[in-house]
């Protein structure tokens, strides 16, 4: 048997699969694409989530995108973030070229162009269906993770939401949130510390800086009303196809803290909303995080444990989560030692920490009889990828440098009136852009502190009046004593004494 021939059954004995699949390419042994060693990930493991790797220019993009078009033709949704823009050209067919004929060929596998159907969505105010959450469906413990506040000033903003329920006061959005906060050490002090006890002026001036930095990434935007329902992310289009969502996230690169804000909140959304579903055989929703360092950017070790406990957790909901950066120690280990799939294409050996890099990567792959990790990490090119993945019963895969097929959509961004034909055929947009500003805390508490200054005026102005009629009572008491004492004086005195004794003579005479 010749070597070529045994790497072929080696591969198809290790990517045999009974269930549905999708196919990633064909494996390649001493340069040569193995046609019809065919690279097979099984649908049912899809949810034990998964990482795309390489240097830039490798070919990471092209990957996601075939691995997002194949899963929407299964019927499964998808959600995309798209950072650097350039994913839009999903929903149009490929123009086909020579050269993606010649590789679908050396694969075994016919190349058909398609589009995909495709919905855009928005963080900011980038055309597409707006993005929102409010404040109360954070909560209090995710959003002091998020802010990363102190144990003391965690604790306040506890009894914020506290008090907040108990006095049916809406947080939805940002400026509710700090109006409650100043409220909590100036106009209702005396009241919050009578049922929850003193709270501290510069705990609170602690966490207002904390929220205005977040406001000044942008968060402001986020939220908010309409909240979006994560149900939205699953739908299906009229020919069974998967919905492949697409966030536009090129505004939003230099923000790490309203990234990580966003996807933990969408991440605890899913987990609190999807019910479990077991050993389903296929995934309900596949998110791709692409440019995946921005997350775990700045992140602080509680925000960093959320995430990994939700990573853990999601699964079993039956959601995916594909992680797209340039080096796998981007990822923290908790949430790297999770991953099922992985897609790792060149990577470079320019520095001593490159090379340090890259004896860590190959440490992660199993080891193989055909390939010295090391060095094919460093020779593999453009749509070639080293791949691991898990079989039906959870174990590894061999290991597969693959020559990995073309995307079916569009390898390009979709031009303006392209992008105005898709937006015109959402059916989310009437229903999330349109914006909602109703009675919340912020206005609830400035009507009860005017109502509050009204009483006050009207009791200072009373205690005004009374305190003149006093005054005028007083004045009037004190002209008439007067009155009387001159009276007195002039009764008595020696002269008029005189004068009246000399007139009652006149009169006995």
């Amino acid at each position: 048997m010749s070597d070529n021939q045994a790497f072929l059954d080696h591969i198809n004995k290790g990517y045999t699969t009974k269930g549905d699949f999708l196919t990633m390419g064909a494996a390649m042994y001493n340069g040569e694409t193995i046609t019809d060693a065919h690279v097979k990930i099984p649908l049912k493991t899809l949810n034990r989530h998964g990482l795309i790797a390489g240097a830039t220019g490798t070919g990471k993009t092209k990957t996601l995108q075939v691995i997002a078009e194949n899963l929407s033709e299964q019927g499964i949704p998808v959600l995309l973030m798209d950072i650097k823009g350039d994913l839009s050209g999903i929903a149009a067919a490929s123009p086909g070229h020579p050269k993606i004929d010649e590789r679908h060929q050396k694969i075994g596998i016919p190349f058909e162009a398609k589009n995909f159907p495709v919905e855009i969505l928005s963080l900011s105010d980038q055309d597409g269906v707006r993005l929102r959450a409010t404040v109360s469906e954070f909560g209090p413990v995710l959003l002091s993770r998020i802010l990363d506040v102190t144990t003391t000033q965690a604790g306040i903003i506890s009894v914020i939401f506290k008090y907040c329920d108990d006095n049916k006061l809406p947080l939805l959005d940002l400026k509710d949130l700090k109006k409650v906060l100043q409220f909590a050490t100036q106009e209702g002090k005396k009241e919050l510390e009578k049922d929850y006890g003193r709270i501290s002026t510069a705990s609170t001036g602690s966490i207002l800086r904390k929220i205005v930095e977040l406001e000044q990434q942008g968060a402001d935007q986020f939220f908010g009303e309409k909240s979006f329902e994560v149900q939205d992310l699953c739908r299906i289009d009229e020919n069974g196809r998967g919905i492949i969502n697409i966030i536009r996230l090129t505004d939003i690169q230099d923000k790490p803290k309203l990234f990580s804000t966003f996807m933990l909140s969408l991440l605890a959304e899913i987990y609190g909303t999807f019910p479990e579903q077991g050993d389903s055989g296929r995934p309900e929703l596949v998110i791709f995080l692409d440019e995946a360092h921005l997350i775990f950017k700045e992140a602080s070790n509680a925000l960093m444990g959320q995430i990994e406990s939700i990573v853990k957790l999601i699964r079993s909901k039956g959601v995916g989560l594909y992680f797209v950066t340039q080096n796998p120690t981007d990822i923290p280990d908790g949430v790297l030692s999770q991953l099922g799939l992985k897609v790792q294409h060149a990577l470079r050996a320019f520095t001593a920490k490159d090379r340090k890099a890259i004896k860590l990567t190959a440490e992660n792959y199993p080891i193989s009889e055909y390939y010295d990790t090391k060095e094919i990490l460093t020779s593999l090119g453009i749509g070639e990828a080293l791949v691991s993945a898990l079989d039906e019963k959870g174990r590894p895969t061999p290991l597969a440098a693959t020559m990995l097929r073309a995307p079916m959509s569009r390898m390009d961004i979709l031009n303006e009136n392209e992008l105005k034909d898709v937006l015109k055929k959402s059916k989310l947009i009437p229903k999330y852009n349109k914006e909602i500003d109703r009675e919340s805390a912020y206005e609830l508490l400035n009507e009860k502190i005017e109502k509050a200054e009204a009483e006050e005026a009207k009791a200072a102005a009373k205690k005004e009046r009374e305190k003149l009629n006093k005054s005028s009572s007083r004045t009037r008491s004190r002209r008439t004593s007067t009155t009387e004492k001159a009276i007195i004086k002039v009764l008595t005195s020696a002269t008029f004494i005189r004068g009246a004794l000399g007139v009652l003579n006149k009169l006995l005479k």
